[in-house]
């Protein structure tokens, strides 16, 4: 029995990952379900129950910080948050997974956690799809929009920035990702206008960049250590 219980975590990890939506629930907080994200800020906070392998998402206005409290959940940092941004007039959601940085444990299994990350967030994304279906349902060109995933790392190797393509596609298996040397998310306008929105994250630098300088939350210092990292490298 015990032989065949340590297969259980092995297969789950190298076999398919698949969303069941009996296992997500789904909390509303301060928004309209229906209601368009370029009109009002709005954030996806995921946790998931080891114990239960059940999942809680947290629709809100800005990060859900009730949801991450707990020992577990600050140490094991798994936690996925993401929200819909409007650059130059296009809808694009922006999801945000911590890899390393705060805790050496995290340090030590870095390359695990972002395969695992990578292999999970297809069922993330189809989390964030069931979990807004009314969203998506009254407004479908949402599920054009591009997926850009921010890896968050004090290793170098996995702090970067993917485009898994558009939100339809993004939900199969590897989405269609590209190279991070080959595009990186468009910048908003600098000066306030109507065709960019929120001008500034709701995810604070805090939840994911606390006690790791390497470690940016923010998209545009993200990416400003995201082409340092590179140029160091091409030297």
């Amino acid at each position: 029995m015990m032989k065949n219980r340590s297969t259980v975590p092995v297969a789950r990890l190298f076999g398919p990952a698949i969303f069941e939506a009996s296992k997500l629930k789904v909390m509303f907080l301060g928004v309209d379900e229906k209601k368009h994200p370029s009109k009002l800020p709005r954030t996806y906070t995921l946790t998931h129950s080891d114990v239960t392998a059940k999942l809680t998402l947290a629709i809100s206005q800005s990060i859900n910080n009730s949801q991450l409290q707990g020992w577990a959940n600050k140490l094991f940092r798994d936690e996925v948050v993401a929200e819909w941004k409007k650059v130059k007039g296009k809808m694009s959601l922006h999801v945000h997974c911590h890899i390393s940085g705060g805790h050496f444990l995290l340090d030590l299994i870095a390359k695990l956690r972002y395969y695992i990350f990578c292999k999970e967030l297809p069922v993330v994304l189809k989390a964030f799809v069931h979990g807004d279906e009314h969203l998506l349902n009254n407004y479908p060109e949402l599920q054009e929009a591009l997926v850009w995933v921010y890896f968050h790392s004090n290793i170098p190797e996995f702090n970067k920035v993917e485009c898994w393509g558009p939100l339809c596609e993004a939900t199969s298996h590897d989405g269609c990702r590209t190279h991070t040397c080959e595009t990186l998310p468009e910048q908003p306008c600098l000066d306030e206008c109507s065709c960019c929105f929120p001008a500034v994250s709701k995810i604070p630098h805090g939840r994911h960049g606390e006690d790791d300088e390497e470690v940016a939350v923010e998209r545009r210092n993200l990416l400003t250590k995201y082409r340092y990292n590179r140029s160091k490298k091409k030297q």
